[in-house]
């Protein structure tokens, strides 16, 4: 079809009043009846912007190469290195674990032990040949637990004038207090030698009521002192399985327990979270125990000697893992710690989300800042060879408490992300696949009855990875993740527009808008 000779003149008005060539326009478009200008100006804008994107994608493409792809490059380099230190460090935990079960290897054999009930056999000496055990219970509003823990604390086979109870109390409910004090008297009126001990405020929070109970007159005559939480229930036989290894070895300071999970089974989460636990204890904390003498307290289920604590400053909250901090200044202070996993103190899972999410917090967090604090202090220390400030520099807290935190967040969440718009950075597959993989299958050795939820436990110390890093370097990482989903977001837009822009789209959107 011809066009109409009567849009001849106007046509050339237009180009004149413009500046816009319209007969270039219209040689190029498939005229139809009913063209008007504004269609075919549109026509006009729609392949502009074609072009305009043709030279962002050629832009893109010079920076991603040039920019992005170094940076990326060096990116990779350093979480595949950070994932073969995190690999050696996990192989070598669980090659010591299992020499631990080698006969020669068990505590009992290297170090003395022998029950104490054996040196009493005298009558004239009776009870003063047991040590005084002073047991510490803090308790901060625990409305469910409370009665188990103190009933159990009060069944402990020991010498009753050996042995004194402690209720450290910072409930801030007054029903919650009530009730604790009226435990404390019942058990008191059957003999038990029980002390409820309240104070004014919650300073220092846990490390607070540990310290201040160790000031009254009663626990200074203590020469060991056990710690349980609210939701800890020691076997009666516990004293007299851990306290000889502390009487005849004067150069153990801790002597920690392992804790056995009463409500694992309620549900996944609590079983996802026996597997990472049972792991801790049967790997890490054997692993450290039998190698270096070293790992880090629980924070209960233990017993300390009140000499160790008092020797390297006593209970301090300047992190939210005292109980770390305690036991890296005894250690490097020439202080042996010894973890004994045949010994089991029955204790409470966190059933809720929330809960676990704020354990993981205070745990991850605090070892982060405890680091950051002592760092320089171990690296100083004169009381322990190089090697194990070596230890517990690099394998304790680098590796463990750091870098197995950063390398899941930063390879999975920020370098795989962006090596998908960035075609000239490749990941070997043994650094995204195979070591994770052989990590997590490492975790769970120890629980093989577990084998079904192995998927939901990969994923859970996944998420729970990227929860500790956030915990530990929370403003960094949130000016980093934003400037990260800005980048994502703009170079999918342009990647985007650019392949439309490519395979013709902005031709047939011109034809679409002349009819």
């Amino acid at each position: 079809m011809e066009p109409f000779p009567a849009a001849a003149p106007f046509a050339a008005a237009s180009s004149s009043a413009t500046g816009i060539n319209l007969n270039a326009v219209s040689s190029v478009l498939i005229f139809s009846d009913g063209i008007t200008v504004p269609g075919a100006l549109e026509s006009l804008a729609w392949r502009e912007a074609g072009a305009f994107l043709g030279r962002a994608a050629d832009a893109w493409r010079v920076v991603r190469s040039q920019v992005v792809a170094p940076v990326l490059w060096v990116a990779v380099a350093v979480c595949l290195v950070m994932s073969v230190m995190l690999l050696v460090e996990v192989v070598a935990m669980a090659a010591a674990s299992l020499a631990v079960k080698l006969p020669r290897r068990r505590p009992e054999v290297c170090y003395r032990w022998e029950p104490i009930a054996a040196v009493a056999d005298d009558p004239e000496a009776g009870s003063l040949a047991f040590p005084m055990v002073l047991v510490q219970i803090p308790m901060y509003n625990e409305r469910e637990v409370y009665k188990l823990s103190i009933g159990a604390a009060c069944a402990l086979s020991w010498p009753s004038d050996r042995i004194i109870i402690q209720v450290l109390d910072d409930s801030t409910d007054p029903t919650v207090k009530d009730m604790v004090e009226i435990e404390c008297r019942l058990w008191a009126n059957k003999g038990i030698n029980i002390n409820y001990e309240v104070r004014e405020n919650r300073k220092g929070y846990k490390a607070g009521a540990l310290k201040q109970g160790l000031e009254h007159s009663y626990a200074k005559q203590c020469e060991f002192v056990a710690i349980f939480d609210a939701d800890f229930q020691p076997e009666p036989d516990f004293l007299f399985r851990i306290v000889p290894f502390l009487v005849y070895n004067p150069e153990i300071a801790l002597v920690q327990a392992r804790w056995q999970f009463v409500n694992f089974r309620d549900c996944l989460m609590t079983r996802i979270q026996k597997m990472t636990l049972d792991y801790h204890f049967k790997v890490e904390q054997e692993a450290g125990s039998s190698t270096f003498a070293f790992f880090g307290f629980n924070g209960t289920a233990g017993v300390w000697r009140t000499s160790a604590i008092n020797g390297v400053g006593g209970w301090k909250d300047r992190t939210t893992v005292e109980d770390m901090d305690l036991a890296v200044r005894a250690t490097i202070r020439g202080w042996k710690l010894l973890y004994v996993g045949d010994i089991e103190v029955k204790s409470e899972l966190p059933s809720t989300f929330k809960a676990y999410r704020h354990q993981q917090h205070r745990w991850t967090c605090g070892a982060a800042h405890l680091f950051r604090r002592m760092v320089v202090e171990i690296s100083k220390a004169k009381e322990v060879s190089i090697l194990k400030r070596f230890y517990l520099i690099y394998s304790f807290f680098f590796v463990r408490k750091i870098v197995a935190h950063l390398v899941t967040f930063f390879l999975y969440c920020i370098v795989i992300p962006v090596s998908v718009l960035v075609p000239e950075v490749t990941i070997p597959a043994w650094g995204v696949t195979y070591i994770p993989t052989t990590i997590t299958l490492l975790n769970a050795t120890r629980n093989p009855r577990f084998n079904t939820i192995q998927f939901f436990f990969f994923i859970s110390k996944f998420l729970v990875n990227i929860h500790a890093c956030h915990s530990c370097f929370a403003f960094f990482i949130n000016q980093l993740l934003f400037i990260i989903y800005i980048f994502i977001c703009v170079s999918y837009t342009i990647a985007a527009l650019s392949i439309l822009c490519h395979s013709g789209f902005c031709s047939r959107m011109s034809c679409l808008c002349t009819g």
